[in-house]
């Protein structure tokens, strides 16, 4: 204790810099071991899942790399309905996320863009229609006889290849995706399906979500900056425009 009663700050040494500094080398370490193989973060580009994610959403992704370096962490199942993100099999540098909805050995078709699993209609909850005009290569895939100038040319060539009686078999190794958001989502009807080896992971929260300015979409409300009509309000202005910078609603709800 100093004369003035104030409690003595230890002096810095060469050994408690170097402890502090290993501190902050092991925090790193973990952090970077934790981004690079256990979860990763990602963030929504486009309208494609809507209204599951939303543009501006930011998620957590638990990563299939961590099951295949460490056999300690039980398998990645993918299950019918699961979203996923996956390396875009015709560009591997672009991530994607999209919704399975057909396994290995599945029979699919849509009519009238709704699915049809091995024969039975599937139940999907999850599935939503924004009005669009009538499109037979979208709506009811597989159809050979027209092809949409947005089909990958050898997505067009192999699909043929597992095409019979108007359903298209998911071969081994394999899995058909859709977005949420049907008429508006480029997705397995378009450039192919996803081999297992391309899948990253599940995204499992949504740990933000930026409110992005879209007038056209109804699931995302704008927002502008306004500067405020009198100085004496311009703190209720600013803490005003910072609850709009995002939808708290939507930070940390579980992704289904």
């Amino acid at each position: 204790m100093s004369s003035t009663g104030e409690p003595d700050i230890p002096p810095l040494t060469p050994h408690t810099l170097l402890q502090a500094s290993q501190s902050l080398l092991l925090l790193l370490i973990i952090a970077l071991f934790i981004l690079t193989f256990v979860v990763q973060p990602f963030r929504i580009p486009s309208a494609s899942m809507e209204p599951t994610l939303l543009v501006g959403d930011f998620l957590l992704v638990n990563k299939e790399i961590a099951v295949q370096h460490f056999h300690a962490v039980a398998p990645l199942n993918i299950h019918r309905g699961d979203v996923i993100v996956f390396h875009y099999p015709v560009n591997p540098s672009r991530d994607l996320i999209k919704r399975v909805v057909a396994l290995p050995g599945d029979r699919i078709h849509l009519r009238d863009g709704r699915v049809f699993l091995n024969g039975q209609p599937l139940a999907e909850p999850y599935a939503f229609y924004r009005t669009a005009p009538p499109d037979g290569y979208r709506d009811n895939f597989p159809s050979l006889s027209q092809a949409d100038p947005a089909v990958d040319s050898h997505w067009w060539i192999q699909m043929h290849t597992l095409v019979s009686k108007s359903e298209l078999t998911v071969p081994s190794g394999s899995y058909f995706v859709l977005g949420d958001n049907r008429n508006n989502s480029e997705d397995s009807r378009y450039w192919g399906l996803v081999p297992r080896n391309l899948i990253i992971g599940k995204p499992f929260i949504i740990y933000f979500s930026m409110n992005i300015p879209n007038d056209e979409d109804e699931y995302i409300p704008s927002f502008r900056l306004q500067p405020p009509q009198t100085p004496q309000h311009s703190g209720s202005a600013l803490l005003a425009s910072l609850l709009h910078l995002a939808r708290w609603n939507r930070v940390l709800r579980i992704i289904r």
